[in-house]
């Protein structure tokens, strides 16, 4: 009669069967870190936008930091976990004064802007630098839900205070290129360093857009502009009133809308020039 012989396992059989094991005991383990985290990341655009309009707010903090008095809310469709912005300011005045002493006619500070701006982003191909955003409702109160961005190393007004230099300049210069023609096209006029926040790869993202979009048919800061990607300036170009209108309409006036298709003409003039001064090569990259 045979004895029945069991093999013993073998070292890479071992290592093999711990690897398969590793990734159901990391969930176990971590499962906010494993699962929730890195699923977020996978994501698409759409799926991002349907969880802020549709996932319960399980928890809520106030920031603590702006005028605009934003809330930082934490949301859960059972499965992820993620944070979320929301602002509900709405104001809109004939004239409105500020605390160091200048006053601004047809003044405007509203949620509505923060929709538009990842809207007309994403006409532009720029939404991988603008948080998906949408209108929601919370506690009675309309507002801008905008997905909270992970990773934050700091803000430009921290690394500017510890003069921290960006490991690659020209990236970080090409991407400040692209903040600053986004920045004259909307009229921001509350693009303070505050907002502009560095992931930890050194990656630019713009939040806060609330007192965007003024009906001024002029460019706050022309000299900004300097030099502009290949892919925005052939956008710019493209971009027509009715995209506009059809993606952001319900967020922006129609004498909105009109001032900032005249700043999109220009822009786009203002690099026309420099291109027949300077050459294409030294202005577009």
């Amino acid at each position: 009669m045979r004895a029945n012989l069991q093999r013993k396992p073998t070292a890479s059989r071992l290592i093999h069967q711990l690897l398969a094991f590793l990734p159901g005991l990391l969930t176990l383990l971590f499962p906010v870190w494993f699962f929730g985290q890195d699923q977020s990341s996978l994501l698409s655009k759409e799926e991002v936008r349907r969880f802020l309009l549709t996932a319960e707010v399980v928890k809520s903090e106030a920031i603590g930091k702006g005028i605009t008095h934003p809330w930082r809310l934490t949301l859960s469709d059972g499965e992820l976990t993620h944070d979320a912005s929301f602002q509900d300011v709405d104001v809109r005045a004939q004239e409105a004064g500020f605390a160091g002493g200048g006053r601004e006619l047809n003044f405007a500070d509203s949620f509505h802007y923060n929709v538009a701006a990842y809207e007309l982003a994403s006409l532009l191909e720029l939404d991988d630098m603008v948080p998906i955003a949408v209108e929601r409702e919370w506690k009675g109160k309309k507002g801008s839900l905008s997905w909270w961005v992970d990773d934050v190393k700091m803000d430009e007004e921290e690394r500017l205070a510890k003069g921290i230099k960006p490991p690659d300049t020209g990236a970080w210069n090409r991407q400040m290129h692209k903040v600053r023609v986004f920045s004259q096209l909307i009229y921001d006029t509350d693009r303070n360093l505050q907002n502009i926040l560095i992931s930890n790869d050194w990656k630019l993202w713009m939040i806060d857009f609330t007192r965007a979009f003024r009906t001024l048919r002029k460019l706050p800061e022309e000299k900004d502009l300097a030099k502009c990607e290949k892919t925005l300036f052939s956008k710019l170009l493209e971009l027509t009133k009715e995209a506009v209108s059809r993606t952001a309409g319900a967020h922006l006036t129609k004498w909105e809308i009109e001032a900032l298709m005249a700043r999109r003409d220009l822009i786009a003039a203002y690099f026309q020039r420099l291109i027949a001064e300077k050459g294409e090569a030294k202005v577009l990259y």
